[in-house]
Formats: structure tokens, sequence, C-alpha cells
């Protein structure tokens, strides 16, 4: 683990208290995690594997692995109790495994299908095609939240700068944010930066700003409840432990899942949690979309006209009360296929 955890820093020229500073603890833990006098939490070996882009798995078998070995020692009878843990593991992942139904699959093979297609097709029309349909995907994600500006409208104040009579400062802003907000997103996936924590507050704030500056960025202090949904958001004290969750969950799946999968988990169980004020929506949509495109797919658009904003919400509702994921599963699934179908057809006709 020691020299596991020195040569990942050393190589990405990080000093100490610089990863110090992004796990949020003391210099002298890190280098205590470093000489072997300390071992990081199950917490910090998420955030450690995404500051300093180990592999996940490979951390966490060394962690798991200097654990045992610390707890059991050379005892003669270790093994055969490592033996007896071992079908006891077995068991309890083989029912904790949940197969992707027969429908699904079938939608995510045509989904991969379809990114085959796009793969192959290098087009210079791909940026300006991307940045109308960026421009919808602004426009729809705000619309579910109740923003008024038209498609058009949207158009002016993003691109020409314009005030639109009639709408509030706060509709003009969510544009502008949102539009930002992308932006971000793509510079994380061009630059190569992992997804953690520091991004989604980042996401978070852009959403936020000059909107609501005190929460942007920020989990919230108080209970929420919303409207129209059984689902009860989770206690303001319990928001950091379930965001920590959150990302080691991540970390633990993302080289594992199909990445439509892990996108609409993503989305689904940060909204689950619903750990700011406002902008949970937004920010969910975000995520799941940086993890698209992080993957080569295009942005999922959940149109916001009420047909399919009703559908949006009642998938989510049963994921999150009667805790069956298949129908957002399969709603986020098939967006993703029409949004490739319509990606490919614009370019076969241009």
């Amino acid at each position: 683990m020691k020299n596991l955890l020195k040569n990942a820093r050393e190589q990405k020229n990080l000093k100490t208290r610089e990863v110090a500073k992004l796990l949020g603890i003391d210099q002298a833990l890190i280098s205590k995690f470093e000489n072997g006098t300390r071992k990081p939490t199950r917490e910090q070996i998420a955030k450690l594997a995404s500051i300093l882009k180990i592999d996940y798995e490979t951390l966490m078998i060394v962690w798991l692995k200097e654990k045992i070995l610390y707890e059991i020692g050379s005892d003669e009878l270790a093994l055969k109790a490592i033996q007896v843990a071992e079908e006891h593991i077995k068991n309890n992942l083989s029912f904790n495994r949940k197969e992707i139904s027969n429908s699904l699959q079938l939608v995510l093979n045509e989904i991969d299908g379809l990114k085959k297609f796009l793969d192959q097709k290098r087009s210079n029309d791909r940026l300006r095609i991307a940045q109308a349909l960026e421009l919808e995907y602004t426009f729809e994600s705000n619309r579910i939240e109740g923003n008024t500006l038209t498609l058009r409208e949207t158009e002016l104040v993003i691109n020409e700068g314009l005030t639109v009579s009639g709408k509030s400062m706060r509709e003009h802003l969510e544009a502008i944010n949102h539009k930002e907000a992308i932006g971000y997103i793509k510079q994380l996936i061009e630059r190569g930066f992992p997804f953690n924590e520091r991004e989604l507050l980042s996401i978070h704030n852009l959403i936020l700003r000059g909107i609501n500056p005190e929460d942007a960025g920020s989990y919230r202090r108080v209970q929420v409840i919303i409207t129209g949904s059984q689902n009860m958001p989770s206690q303001p004290y319990l928001i950091l432990k379930e965001m920590e969750d959150y990302f080691i969950w991540y970390e633990s799946q993302k080289n594992k899942l199909h990445p439509l999968i892990l996108a609409a988990e993503m989305h689904q169980r940060l909204v689950n949690i619903h750990p700011f004020i406002e902008g949970n929506g937004r920010t969910s949509r975000l995520v799941m979309n940086l993890i698209l495109l992080q993957h080569g797919y295009v942005i999922a658009n959940i149109k916001g006209n009420y047909d399919n904003r009703m559908k949006y919400y009642n998938a989510l509702e049963s994921a999150q009360t009667k805790k069956n994921k298949e129908d957002f599963l399969l709603f986020i699934a098939q967006l993703e296929k029409e949004s490739l179908e319509r990606y490919l057809s614009i370019i076969n006709h241009l």
C-alpha cells in the first residue's frame, strides 16, 4: 500500500500537502499512509484512487489484504477461516447481484450498435450539431424545473446575450449557468480529470451562480420535502456520509457497469440523497451526461413537456420508493437510443 500511494503521488508531481488538502485531512496522515504506520479508511481509499488515478479495485484489494493480515496474522487456523469466509462472501455476492432484464439488455445492445456507427463518422459538422443539441438540452433541463423561456428565447439569451422582456432574471441566469456547466463538464472530459466530490460541487456552484450564492456548491443543512413525492430525502446530518458512499460506489463500479447503467444509477442515487437545497435535478442530469460523454455517447436529453416530465418523475419515484429501478433504467436507455438515432440522422443528411 505505502509504495503504491507514494509512487502514484510522485508520478502526478503532487506534494503530500496537496493530496491532504484534496482529501480534507492533515498532511501528517498522508505521510503515515505512505510509510505504513497508518491505514486509510474505506472512504479515504475511494478518494485516493480518484485523486491519484489509481484503479480503485487494485487499491481496494491491497487495502483489504493488509487489513486481513493485520487482523488474523499467522494464526494456524487462519487459512481455514479464510476459506469459510470466501464461501460466505461468494454467497452474498450472488444474492446481491442484480441481473439486467432482457428488455433492458436489448436496448443496451441497440445503443452500442448505434454508437459503433457514430464512432465511424468523422463529420466536420459534429461540433455544430453538438452545440445545437446542447442548446436543446439546456432548454429542456430548465423547462423540467419550471423555466418558461422558449427554445428560441434560450438561444437569444445564451448566444446573443439578449434580455427577453417579461422573463425573470432568474430564468435568464438558469439558461446562462446551464450552458456554462455543460462547458465545464466537457473541459473535465477533455483534460481527463476524474469525476469526484470537488467536481460535483463545482457543477452545482455553476448551476446556482448568481441565483442562490449562499447555497451554491454546498450541501444543504436543513431538511427538505419534495412536493408530490412519497420519498423523503436524507436528513442533513446523514448527507456527508451518504455522499461518501455515493463516490465509493462510483469508484467501485465505474469500470464494471455498462456506461448507460452507470450514468443512470449516478443520476438516480444523487436525486435520492437530494444533497442540495435546490438544483438537484439539473445537477443529477449533468452528472449522468458527463458519464455518457466520457464514454463516447451523446447527451440523453429528457424532454420537459408534461408527458415526458411525468414519465421521468414516475420512473424516479418507483426507483426511490419501491426500490425498482427497471423503469428508470429503461427510460434513460430508450432516451439515449433516441438521441443517438437523431444524431446519426442529422449527420447522414448533411
